[in-house]
């Protein structure tokens, strides 16, 4: 067994490594992902490993990158292409949308599109306007497209891993504010299907259920919560699309009652659609309604406001205590 203790980041490129030593038709390609290893350093090393051939530095267009990489799929290449930050990935959306998520079906299941889009995403950085964002609801909504998001460095070592060797497209959602968080990660462990949710905490009073960056919030506000006598379960949802809808209602019907909590905005946010589904599967088995904490709906504010927009652990335990009030 081989553990080491990894920061998210360096996970992604142990992972990014992994794939492209055991494949030589994996590609990188990304502003800046090349010589400086990305803003992040996510890709460092790569470029000097692999060289300029398969580790590409591109223009700043986004569109043209994904747009390349589709070219790329088609002919048996599986591209792994970054999105510098949350806000820049619009510009590509047309050709995620129109053509990478629906190519498969256009074709009648002939072609594959084995395309991953990295995106960091997400807040508490300080960064400005367009590089805190998290716009994940917006693919999820998009058939054809999978879209998942780690919270700990084993999960982001394992499902890059998962999502480069699948043959649909997957949208990689990197929790930004969590890259330097360390965890340990087994290189030799058998990993959990990509889109399957897992427990993290066990609980019996309440079911809350997150996804990359808010699931250490979550867990933080369980731990807070046991102070004072409750039960908290977390779930980490690690996918958004498909969501693993069993491993929710099994926890709910266990437990009576569900918070959902994301830094997207509530509104139209992942939490809505789960909300509407496990309203319809465990109706029965609820205590309280089902309730959700997330960002509010206006444009991502200017850094020193930040911790005001973004669901902490005071709103999280709020929620929890107005879900046990009922």
């Amino acid at each position: 067994m081989t553990v080491q203790k990894l920061p998210i980041a360096k996970a992604i490129n142990e992972s990014l490594r992994k794939a492209m030593e055991t494949d030589p038709k994996v590609l990188i390609m990304g502003e800046d992902v090349g010589k400086l290893g990305g803003v992040f350093r996510v890709t460092d090393g790569l470029f000097k490993d692999f060289g300029e051939d398969r580790v590409i530095d591109t223009p700043l267009a986004e569109s043209g990158i994904v747009g390349t990489a589709i070219g790329l799929a088609l002919r048996g290449y599986r591209p792994v292409v970054e999105i510098q930050f949350d806000g820049f990935v619009f510009p590509a959306y047309d050709q995620i949308v129109t053509q990478l998520a629906k190519m498969h079906a256009r074709a009648l299941g002939k072609i594959k599109l084995p395309v991953v889009v990295r995106i960091p995403y997400g807040g508490g950085i300080g960064a400005v306007e367009h590089h805190s964002e998290s716009p994940e609801a917006l693919f999820a909504h998009v058939a054809g497209l999978k879209v998942v998001s780690p919270s700990n460095a084993s999960d982001a070592y394992w499902m890059m891993q998962q999502a480069i060797q699948c043959d649909d497209p997957v949208i990689f959602f990197e929790p930004k504010r969590r890259y330097w968080d360390k965890g340990d990660v087994d290189t030799d462990a058998i990993p959990e299907p990509l889109h399957k949710a897992r427990t993290v905490r066990d609980g019996s009073d309440l079911t809350l259920v997150a996804y990359g960056p808010m699931v250490k919030v979550c867990l933080e506000a369980a731990a807070a919560a046991q102070e004072e006598g409750k039960s908290i379960e977390v779930l980490d949802l690690r996918s958004m699309s498909p969501i693993d809808f069993d491993a929710v209602q099994a926890s709910v019907e266990r437990t009576g009652r569900l918070v959902v909590a994301h830094e997207a905005p509530v509104f139209y946010g992942a939490g809505a659609e789960i909300a509407a589904r496990i309203t319809e599967r465990c109706f029965y088995h609820l205590e309280a309604p089902v309730l959700r904490v997330g960002g509010y709906h206006a444009p991502y504010p200017p850094a020193r406001l930040e911790e005001e927009y973004l669901p902490g652990l005071d709103r999280v335990l709020d929620a929890v205590d107005r879900s046990l009030a009922y």
